[in-house]
């Protein structure tokens, strides 16, 4: 299959209409605008539904009615719109709606700037919303991948009754790559036990997130914790590179996993041997394959273009079996690979401390 030149962005976007995508609505922000601009266009062709929304509020409440009517539907938007929106993702969670949810981070706290940022790894796997919900979070880290990962997605949501994460960046979404648009099988979902469809010719059902009977929720909650155990069983993705010698393991995603990579390149030229995880779901997260390399490796080193948030999740996997070093970059900004490979080079050689724990 021939190669196709495509933005991040576009990417998704042509990705999910692959996929099947029927319902879509948002609000613009920026960088995560050619998302809607692309499907604006593209998604009527299909015979798909394209709304811009009067807010992101409006938006994910968009979202949650075309799904509980069977469609495959998506929101897309950055940090601060994601925020707005995690009322409703709770909603959907609790009603065990799938839905596709993509977050183009930016720089933040507050509106913050417009460059890419890892920042909201916290609001995505720790929930963000209230309750005890999870979502089904993927961290792509090339247009490529955008591609990948927003088609199965879309399968997952379907498959677990569940709203599905694509974590990706401003980076990454604005920038070039060539793609290979390929189209697995997609599966056909049976949704006509709970899908809202009409009840002329059946009893009418209820799709809710309200549990008020003595003990229903608890019960209904309990469920949905068993659902997300399977997942840390079926659903978790990583990958390793250069691992095999190495005596430290950086831990990265997104787009500072493919900085680390470069780096990591450049280190090992010069005779370090240094590697690299990359988790790719960041919930559920590869938890298992960082506890057997903690039995090996003498170090950890963690790379986040934010102030510290994954480092706690491998150091919760880790366990104390091996030290755990962060190297923090939460400015907003895109991060060349030069001066990551002076900070790990710093430190692999010198052992002295990394930016972030001074």
């Amino acid at each position: 299959m021939n190669k196709v030149l495509m933005q991040g962005n576009e990417a998704i976007a042509e990705a999910a209409v692959r996929a099947g995508l029927k319902f879509y609505a948002g609000y613009p922000i920026t960088p995560q605008n050619e998302i809607p601009e692309y499907l604006s266009k593209r998604l009527p062709e299909v015979g798909g539904i394209f709304i811009q929304a009067e807010s992101e509020i409006a938006a994910i409440n968009m979202v949650y009615g075309a799904s509980a009517c069977g469609f495959r539907a998506m929101t897309s938007s950055s940090s601060p719109g994601i925020s707005l929106k995690l009322e409703a993702v709770s909603y959907l969670a609790g009603a065990e709606l799938p839905a596709v949810i993509v977050n183009i981070m930016r720089g933040g706290p507050g509106l913050g700037n417009i460059s890419g940022s890892q920042a909201d790894y916290f609001q995505a796997v720790k929930g963000g919303g209230h309750g005890d919900y999870r979502l089904l979070v993927y961290a792509p880290f090339s247009v490529q991948e955008f591609w990948d990962y927003t088609i199965l997605a879309f399968e997952k949501a379907d498959e677990w009754r569940t709203p599905v994460m694509i974590l990706g960046d401003g980076i990454i979404a604005q920038m070039m790559e060539p793609v290979v648009p390929k189209l697995p099988e997609l599966k056909i979902f049976d949704k006509s036990s709970w899908a809202l469809t009409g009840a002329k010719q059946r009893p009418p059902r209820v799709i809710k997130s309200l549990f008020l009977g003595e003990g229903e929720l608890e019960r209904h909650n309990w469920k949905l914790q068993e659902k997300y155990k399977e997942w840390k069983k079926k659903e978790v993705k990583y990958e390793t590179y250069f691992i095999n010698d190495s005596d430290s393991v950086i831990v990265a995603f997104g787009s500072a996993a493919r900085v680390c990579i470069s780096a990591i390149r450049k280190l090992r030229q010069e005779g370090i041997k240094i590697g690299l995880l990359r988790p790719i779901t960041l919930f559920p997260f590869p938890e298992e394959p960082l506890k057997e390399l903690a039995k090996e490796i003498e170090n950890f080193i963690v790379v986040e273009f934010n102030a510290g948030q994954m480092v706690e999740d491998v150091r919760l996997a880790v366990n104390g079996m091996a030290p755990v070093y962060l190297y923090a970059r939460p400015g907003g900004s895109i991060v060349a690979e030069e001066e990551v490979y002076e900070a790990l080079k710093e430190y692999t050689i010198s052992k002295k401390v990394l930016v972030s724990e001074r």
